[in-house]
């Protein structure tokens, strides 16, 4: 399915996120573990690991036998918050979901500590809470018809009409109930929940996000990405499936099928820079598929240069795949500050002029006078690609050229991933021509959709007829109709 935009903008319908640096950013990351002493601290190591999916708030639900239910919700990092003793002796018991979100939906860029996850709901049969990682695409028209029936949202959140489509299930337990709420929810979802003796997962019927199951001791663990077991020492066992629901207790795990079987559609811009590269998918290190990611852009876009030089981090394994396949030395070209966090200072108009020093640093004594390939991993607005550019020319270089390890990016997404409208992407509205003239470099190449499909695994590239993964960004082929957009009129149906 196709869609273009009307002249309302994204922007319109979501104000602009303040802390916004020209990148993609997922919506936020899942974890949970059940069967192990003081669940919590473990869940506040994964939710460390999966910091990279959402940096705004962080939550944790925890429960004790004795004492029931526990929640803690706060704004910014996890080791800012989740490693005070004094908060984490409040989280007790051998249960425990968490949640580290960075907004798409809701109140977005305006985060109020009620729309922090995960969101609690006191049953008929027993309290249950939920951490959500996606997009419903339909929330608007189930919140409206959940406040027409009596329902009281306490969030701007999409992820909370699920609780309240369990509260109205006449299912007789909580697993049943929630099979039945998400029966109702269109988009991608992949979930963590907890019952007073239970650990649920579940993915989306495409499995667009990534959901993942360990093994600790005796208890279970599930994570967004392996990088959230590896921190705790979890054994991984195998990926939740697209459509499935997992419910583990004291007798183990039972492997449940609520939905209609479809194709899978998991979103190929985890290989290119949401997941973490030390995380594994479908089998295959994330570090090395980005560097083939690199080859593929080498063999595709050769330059003749002095250095491959990654934008740091998100473009280092495709610069070294990029440096391997055409044999020019890779460098370090640009320095990334390790200790720049999101809430640095109160930023002063002065301070942000300064825009990305505050974050990079050309290496000025490498940089002077030499040919450089920059290789990053996207181009959304273009603005961060400028100053980089102009960074690299101040310092003396004598060319510079970008190559792009994704495809452009000429489409929001709908399905929990923090995008502009099409208007503002600056692969919407140029050729790579009048990209690279606006950017100001001597070339600008992009991998091909085919090129990256390789590099993932696809030796034949991509299939029009039957793409294997949400790459709605790069295509505009979106495998679920975001309806909340076309009734918003920020897009519209294309015709046929």
């Amino acid at each position: 399915m196709r869609f273009t935009p009307k002249a309302l903008s994204f922007d319109d319908a979501f104000p602009r996120h303040p802390f916004d640096d020209d990148k993609l950013h997922e919506e936020c990351g899942v974890f949970g573990v059940i069967g192990v002493a003081e669940a919590a601290n473990f869940t506040a190591l994964g939710l460390h690991a999966l910091q990279h999916r959402g940096q705004e708030a962080g939550g944790i639900v925890s429960h004790h036998p004795d004492s029931g239910f526990a929640s803690a919700r706060r704004f910014g990092y996890v080791r800012d918050n989740f490693t005070k003793q004094s908060l984490m002796e409040t989280l007790p018991g051998p249960l425990s979901i968490g949640h580290v979100r960075y907004s798409t939906a809701g109140s977005k860029g305006n985060t109020q500590i009620r729309d922090v996850q995960p969101f609690f709901g006191e049953f008929s049969m027993g309290g249950a809470a939920i951490a959500h990682n996606g997009n419903i695409t339909n929330a608007d028209a189930l919140r409206r018809e959940l406040i027409d029936r009596g329902s009281i949202f306490q969030s701007s959140s999409d992820s909370e009409c699920i609780i309240h489509l369990m509260a109205r299930s006449l299912q007789r337990n909580i697993p049943e109930r929630m099979k039945d709420a998400l029966r109702r929810v269109e988009g991608a979802f992949s979930i963590v929940a907890m019952t007073r003796t239970k650990l649920i997962g579940v993915r989306d019927p495409l499995g667009v996000r990534p959901l993942v199951l360990g093994k600790i001791g005796d208890g279970y663990a599930l994570s967004s990405e392996t990088c959230g077991l590896d921190i705790i020492g979890a054994e991984f066992v195998r990926e939740i499936q697209p459509g499935e629901m997992v419910v583990i207790n004291a007798d183990g795990i039972a492997s449940l099928r609520p939905f209609e079987a479809k194709r899978p559609r998991f979103c190929i811009f985890e290989h290119v820079y949401f997941s973490r590269p030390d995380s594994m998918i479908g089998g295959e290190s994330v570090y090395e598929t980005r560097r083939r990611i690199g080859v593929e852009l080498a063999k595709e876009a050769p330059v003749d240069a002095d250095y491959v030089c990654p934008v740091p981090d998100s473009g280092t394994p495709a610069a070294i795949g990029f440096a391997q396949e055409s044999g020019i030395p890779y460098a370090m070209g640009i320095i990334r500050n390790q200790y720049m966090g999101r809430t640095f200072i109160e930023p002063t108009e002065q301070i942000r002029n300064m825009g990305v020093r505050l974050k990079l640093n050309v290496n000025r004594a490498l940089i002077k006078g030499k040919r450089v390939i920059l290789v990053d991993d996207s181009v959304v607005r273009g603005t961060t690609s400028r100053k980089i550019k102009e960074m690299i020319l101040d310092a003396g270089a004598a060319e510079v050229h970008f190559r792009i390890a994704s495809p452009p990016t000429q489409w929001p997404c709908f399905y929990g991933v923090d995008t502009p409208m099409r208007e503002k992407l600056l692969a919407a509205t140029m050729s790579e021509d009048e990209m690279r003239d606006h950017l100001g470099v001597d070339s600008l190449r992009f991998i091909s959709l085919d090129g990256l499909y390789r590099a993932v695994g696809e030796a034949k590239g991509r299939d029009p007829a039957q793409p294997q993964y949400c790459d709605a960004c790069f295509s505009g082929e979106y495998p679920v109709e975001p309806a909340d957009m076309i009734e918003r009129g920020v897009v519209v149906r294309a015709a046929e």
